[in-house]
């Protein structure tokens, strides 16, 4: 994916409650399957599982909350907007966010450890993959289509020419990544 983060587009979120009856087959951490398999999940997932809500924390929430802060504000958001209230919500990470519906449980390293968590991450990583391809039709000169957004040199390049466009983080050293 190149250095970093994303130097561009919003953080993805997902909230997804399996149907323990009913499991897709195949989940396993996003980081671990290729796009593809991702790709391939996906409508399994929104076929099989009892609900799933996707949140996005634009460029500027990030800006004003860093990463960390604007992914679990978005993670309390998500669970918010699932149609069904869990019992539980099993957080990838080792903060629980504020704001949640129900008690919550942080799993370090959760996408490998939780169907739920690794199948939460596949849709929030397509769907982000899926709106940054949509943004690369808007702004051909950045090559979202091909980096979603991350800090390739060939991005970093793109910056260094076109300056930001509305979607680019500033609170990234952007000027410094561009060379």
């Amino acid at each position: 994916m190149g250095r970093g983060g994303p130097l561009a587009g919003p953080v993805g979120v997902a909230a997804v409650i399996l149907d323990p009856d009913d499991l897709p087959e195949g989940l396993d951490d996003s980081k671990a399957l290729s796009g593809v398999r991702r790709d391939a999940l996906r409508p399994l997932i929104f076929a099989k599982a009892l609900s799933v809500s996707i949140v996005f924390a634009s460029a500027e929430q990030i800006d004003t909350y860093n990463i960390r802060g604007a992914a679990l504000r978005a993670m309390a958001r998500a669970v918010g907007a699932l149609s069904l209230q869990p019992d539980l919500a099993l957080i990838d990470g080792r903060d629980v966010p504020d704001g949640l519906i129900c008690p919550a449980r942080p799993i370090i390293g959760g996408d490998a450890l939780s169907m739920s968590i690794a199948a939460a991450s596949i849709i929030a990583k397509t769907t982000r993959d899926a709106l940054m391809r949509n943004l690369a039709r808007d702004f051909p000169q950045y090559g979202f289509a091909n980096h979603v957004g991350y800090a390739t040199a060939a991005h970093r390049r793109a910056l260094a020419l076109a300056g930001p466009c509305p979607y680019h983080r500033r609170s990234f050293r952007l000027a410094e990544e561009a060379v």
